[in-house]
C-alpha cells in the first residue's frame, strides 16, 4: 500500500468547563500522541490539532454554578486543559479554540454551503419556553422531577442521582433553572440535517471500505445505528451562546454544539497554516491525505455517521481511521466527574510531576501504565495498585534495569567506552539477541501502524526483558574474574565480554528510538546518557547495530525511573475516597437508583404462563466476536439447556460455573450470535449498574419448580 502525502490527526475537542481527568487522557489524547510521534520519527508530514470545544449548555451551565460569565469559564479551563496536555506531554501542533473567529467564520460558511445546496431542511416543532426570560430552554436549563427514580432535581437531559437519559417531555413537573417558573411549549423553527438520505453512502464507505481494518466496537457500533434508521439531526437551536447562525430569519439561533465542534479540527487546521505559513486546503481537500480521529467511544455516532456526512457533501475528505477507544474504570467503578470519582490530570501533576526534578520519568510512569491498560477494544481499569506493579515490576525491574546494568557494567568492564566487536567468535546467545532486535522493530512498527500501542508497548519491554536474560547467560561479571599472570583479564575472557557489553549498548540505544513514541522522557534521558543527539531517534536507525561507535565514551548510569512507594498509594486511594465522599448520595437515595417504570398491571393468570425453575451452571465460555455475551449449560434436572445471557461484563465464565439460576424455561428460543439460546436467566441490577444472578436461597434440585 502506497504511503500518504500527509496526515492529519485529530483529538476529540474537550469541552472547557472543567478539569480532564485520566481516562480522557487514555482514550482521546495519549493514543494519538503515541503515533503522532512514531510519524514524526518516520519524518512523515503530519499535523496534530486539537483544542476546546467552547459552546453548547455544558458551558453557561458551569457559569451559573461558578457564578461567573460564560466567557470567564471558557477562558479559564481552555488555559488549564491546554497547560495539562502540555504538562504530560501530548505534542499538539496547535491547540485552538472555538471561540476564535476563525473558527466561527469557518462554522457559518460551512452551514452556509450545506443550505444553499438545499442539504438541509427546515421544520417546526414546541420546544418548552421560559415568558419571563424570553428564553426556549435547552433541556439542561429544565429540572423537574425523574419518572425513574422520583429525584425532584433531574435534569431535561438526564437524572444525575439515577444516571437514566431523559428528554424534557419525560419530567415530571419541570420548572425553568433560568426563573423558578414553569415553562410553556412554543413553536420555534430549526434546520435540520438529513441523515436518513444518506444511509446508503454510510453503508458504502464504513462497512465495505472499512470492515476489514476498523475495529470491530466501532463498525458494530456504526452499523447499529444505520440498520436502527437514521433519522435528521437538527443543526441549529435556540441559545445565546454560540455560533450564531448565518441567516436572517435565524435570529437568535446558534449552531448545535454537535455540528460546529467538528468543524473546530478545519478551523484549528487553517490557523496551525496561517500560522506556519502553509497552506490548509491540502490536509482537508486531497485524497492523498490520510486524516484519523482518535475518539472515545461516546463519540462514534458523530464522527463515523454525522461529521462523515457533512464533510461529503462540502467535498472534503473522509476519514482513513476512527480507532476509537473504550471506557477506562476507576478501583471497581465507572469514572465519574459528576460523583468526583477521577483522576484528574492536574491532580496527578500536582501529586507526583510537579514532585519530582523534572517529573519527566512520572509523566511516562502514567503514559506507561495507561498504554498498558489502554481499553482499545473493551473497557478497562485503573488501580493505584496496578500502576504501582506496573512502574516497579516492569519500568523499573525490567526496562530500568537493563539500561542501567549496561552502562554499569560498561564502566566497570570496558572503561565507560563502546568497546569493539569480535566477530569471529559470536555464539548462538548473541545471534538470537542481534534477531530479537532485527524482528521487534517491523512488529512495533505494524502494531502502532495499526493503532495496536498496548502491543507496541509490551514488544519494547520484552526485548529489554530479552537484553536481561542475554546478560545472564553471557555473565561478563563472571569472566572477568579470570585474571591472567600478570592480573588482567586474559584476552579470550575480554573478548567475550565486550562482544556482550557491546550488544547490549547498541540495544539501549535501539530502545530509545523504540520508546520514543511511548515514553519520550525516558527515551530523552537514554540519549543523554549515551551522549548522543536526537537525530539517533529517527526511526530508519531502528534495528542498526552501529548505532554507537566504538571507542566512544558515556556518561555514568543514572536510574531511569524510581519505585512507587506504597505510602504513595495508600495516600492516592485515601484521597480518591475522601474526595468521592463529598458526593455520595444518601443512603435512601441509592435504594431507587437504577429502579424503572413500573409497567402495567398484569393478571394471576398472565404471571401463571412463566414457568421459572432452578438450575446448576455447568459449563460457561465467551462468545466469540461479543464482548457482553456468555455461552451457558444450565442443568434443569431432566435436561441441560444452551442459554446465551448478556452478562460478559459482570462475570467471568470460570465464576459461573457450579452456580445455581432462575430459568425461565417456556421462553421461545432464539439465535444469538448463531447459537440457539433457549431460555433466560433471571438477573438484577443494583445500585452501581451492575448485574446479579438471582437465585435460590439456598441450594434445591435442578429442575425445582419456582412459584
Amino acid at each position: 500500500m502506497n504511503q500518504p502525502k500527509r496526515y492529519l490527526v485529530t483529538s476529540a475537542l474537550p469541552y472547557a468547563n472543567g478539569l480532564k481527568h485520566v481516562g480522557h487522557l487514555a482514550g482521546a489524547y495519549l493514543p494519538a500522541d503515541i503515533y503522532v510521534r512514531y510519524l514524526r520519527a518516520q519524518k512523515r508530514d503530519v499535523v496534530f490539532v486539537c483544542g476546546s470545544d467552547e459552546h453548547g449548555t455544558a458551558i453557561p451551565i458551569q457559569a451559573l454554578k461558578e457564578k461567573i460569565t460564560s466567557k470567564e469559564i471558557i477562558d479559564k479551563y481552555h488555559e488549564i486543559c491546554k497547560q495539562d496536555f502540555s504538562d504530560l506531554s501530548i505534542s499538539f501542533d496547535i491547540y485552538h479554540r472555538t471561540s476564535e473567529k476563525l473558527h466561527h467564520e469557518t462554522a457559518r460558511d460551512f452551514f452556509t454551503a450545506l443550505e444553499s445546496e438545499g442539504q438541509l431542511e427546515i421544520k417546526e416543532s414546541e420546544q418548552f419556553y421560559d415568558e419571563e426570560t424570553n428564553t426556549f430552554l435547552a433541556d439542561r436549563f429544565i429540572k423537574g422531577t425523574c419518572p425513574n427514580c422520583s429525584y425532584d432535581s433531574a435534569y431535561g437531559d438526564q437524572c444525575e442521582r439515577c444516571g437514566k437519559s431523559l428528554s424534557s417531555d419525560e419530567l415530571i413537573n419541570p420548572v425553568s433553572t433560568l426563573s423558578g417558573n414553569q415553562p410553556i411549549k412554543k413553536s420555534t423553527k430549526h434546520w435540520y440535517l438529513p441523515l436518513n438520505k444518506h444511509e446508503e453512502f454510510l453503508r458504502h464507505w464504513i462497512i465495505k471500505e472499512h470492515a476489514a481494518d476498523w475495529k470491530t466496537n466501532v463498525l458494530g457500533q456504526c452499523k447499529s445505528w444505520i440498520d436502527g434508521g437514521l433519522q435528521p439531526r437538527a443543526v441549529t437551536r435556540d441559545l445565546n451562546w454560540g455560533v450564531p447562525v448565518p441567516l436572517k430569519e435565524a435570529d437568535g439561533k446558534v449552531l448545535y454544539v454537535w455540528f460546529d465542534a467538528p468543524i473546530g479540527y478545519i478551523s484549528a487546521t487553517k490557523q496551525w497554516a496561517l500560522d506556519n505559513n502553509k497552506d490548509w486546503q491540502p490536509y482537508w481537500k486531497d485524497s492523498d491525505t490520510q486524516l484519523v480521529h482518535f475518539i472515545g467511544k461516546d463519540n462514534i455516532v458523530f464522527h463515523c455517521i454525522i461529521f462523515p456526512i457533512m464533510l461529503h457533501l462540502n467535498g472534503m475528505i473522509l476519514p482513513k481511521n476512527v480507532p476509537a477507544n473504550e471506557f477506562m474504570n476507576l478501583e471497581g467503578e465507572k469514572m465519574s466527574t459528576s460523583r468526583n470519582w477521577k483522576i484528574d490530570m492536574q491532580d496527578y501533576i500536582n501529586d507526583f510531576v510537579k514532585k519530582e526534578n523534572g517529573g519527566g520519568q512520572c509523566v511516562d510512569m502514567l503514559r506507561y501504565y495507561l498504554t498498558q491498560i489502554a481499553p482499545e477494544t473493551k473497557d478497562s481499569e485503573f488501580t493505584w495498585q496496578g500502576f504501582q506493579d506496573a512502574v516497579n515490576n516492569e519500568l523499573v525491574a525490567v526496562f530500568g534495569n537493563f539500561v542501567n546494568r549496561t552502562l554499569v557494567l560498561l564502566h566497570k568492564l570496558c572503561n565507560g567506552k563502546v568497546p569493539t566487536v569480535h566477530t569471529d567468535i559470536l555464539d548462538e546467545v548473541d545471534k538470537k539477541l542481534i534477531t530479537a532486535i532485527e524482528q521487534t522493530v517491523p512488529f512495533v512498527q505494524k502494531s502502532i501502524e495499526e493503532y495496536r500501542f498496548r502491543d507496541a508497548l509490551f514488544e519494547v519491554i520484552d526485548l529489554s526483558r530479552k537484553g536481561n536474560q542475554y546478560l545472564q547467560k553471557k555473565e561478563p561479571w563472571i569472566k572477568a574474574k579470570q585474571p591472567s599472570e600478570n592480573g588482567n583479564i586474559v584476552e579470550s575472557a575480554q573478548k567475550e565480554i565486550d562482544n556482550t557489553i557491546h550488544h547490549c549498548i547498541q540495544l539501549c540505544a535501539n530502545l530509545a528510538i523504540l520508546i520514543n513514541p511511548l515514553l519520550p522522557h525516558t527515551s530523552k534521558k537514554i540519549l543523554h546518557l549515551l551522549k548522543v543527539v536526537d537525530k539517533l531517534l529517527d526511526w530508519q536507525n531502528a534495528g542498526k547495530l552501529n548505532l554507537l561507535s566504538v571507542g566512544y565514551s558515556l556518561r555514568a548510569p543514572e536510574l531511569l525511573f524510581r519505585k512507587i512507594e506504597d505510602d504513595e498509594i495508600k495516600y492516592q486511594i485515601e484521597k480518591l475516597k475522601n474526595n468521592a465522599q463529598k458526593y455520595k448520595p444518601m443512603e435512601e437515595e441509592k435504594l431507587v437508583t437504577n429502579l424503572v417504570p413500573q409497567k402495567s398491571t398484569i393478571q394471576f393468570d398472565d404471571f401463571t404462563k412463566l414457568d421459572l425453575r432452578t438450575g446448576t451452571i455447568v459449563a460457561c465460555e465467551k462468545v466469540e466476536k461479543a464482548d457482553k455475551l456468555l455461552k451457558i449449560s444450565v442443568d434443569l434436572g431432566s435436561e441441560t439447556r444452551t442459554i446465551v445471557s448478556g452478562i460478559a461484563l459482570h462475570y467471568k465464565p470460570e465464576e459461573m460455573v457450579g452456580k445455581q439460576v432462575i430459568v425461565i424455561v417456556n421462553l421461545a428460543s432464539r439465535k444469538m450470535k448463531g447459537i440457539e439460546s433457549q431460555g433466560m436467566i433471571l438477573t438484577a441490577e443494583d445500585s452501581d449498574g451492575k448485574l446479579r444472578l438471582l437465585k435460590p436461597e439456598n441450594s434445591v434440585n435442578p429442575g425445582s419448580l419456582v412459584s
